[in-house]
């Protein structure tokens, strides 16, 4: 009979799931920044790639997938 310890475990193992797939319903993002570039992700091996402008190097970036 499984105890308390292993509903905890399932229930965190769920949620975790839940939160690794993508989200069913867009969400708004508020975001202060000092540009933007609207860009297309490259396939690249067996990931995605977005080349940025060589000004960009060093700083710190946010990327956020709007479709």
């Amino acid at each position: 009979m499984p105890d308390e310890k292993d509903k905890n475990n399932k229930t965190e193992d769920t949620e975790k799931e839940a939160a690794a797939e993508a989200p069913k319903s867009k969400v708004k993002f508020e975001i202060y920044g000092e540009e933007m570039i609207e860009k297309r992700v490259k396939s690249s091996g067996n990931s995605g790639r977005v080349y940025l402008p060589p000004n960009w190097v060093g700083h710190k970036v946010k990327i956020i997938r709007t479709d």
